[in-house]
C-alpha cells in the first residue's frame, strides 16, 4: 500500500489518502504500507506533523527491527522538509540501504 500523508494537496493515483499522523502510524503498523509520502504542516500542530511519523518510524526500526517502506517528503515547508529527510537518511543508514527517499 502506498501512504499520502497531506492535509490539502490532491492525492496520486494508486496512493492512500491519510490526514493526520495517527492514521498513518496505524496503516505503518499493520505493516502493509510499502510507500509513504509525509506532508509537515497538516493544519492542527496539536495532533501531529509529518515528523512525527519520521520519530514513529525511527523509533520503531532502532527498537524494534521494523522495515522502513520507501519514504519521501512532500512538503513545501522548507526548514521542516530538511528535519524530515535527515530523519529518513538516518532511518535507511540503520536498515542498511543506501540513497535514503
Amino acid at each position: 500500500m502506498k501512504v499520502y500523508l497531506d492535509d490539502e494537496r490532491a492525492t496520486p493515483d494508486g496512493w492512500v489518502r491519510v490526514y493526520w499522523p495517527d492514521e498513518a502510524i496505524a496503516l505503518l503498523a499493520a505493516g502493509t504500507v510499502t510507500h509513504i509520502s509525509l506532508d509537515h504542516d497538516l493544519g492542527d500542530d496539536a495532533r501531529g506533523t509529518g515528523y512525527d511519523v519520521v520519530l514513529w518510524i525511527e523509533e520503531k526500526v532502532m527498537t524494534a527491527g521494523f522495515q522502513p517502506p520507501s519514504m519521501r517528503v512532500h512538503s513545501a515547508n522548507a526548514s521542516a522538509r530538511i528535519k524530515m529527510e535527515a530523519g529518513i537518511r538516518a532511518i535507511d543508514a540503520y536498515a542498511g540501504r543506501r540513497g535514503g527517499a
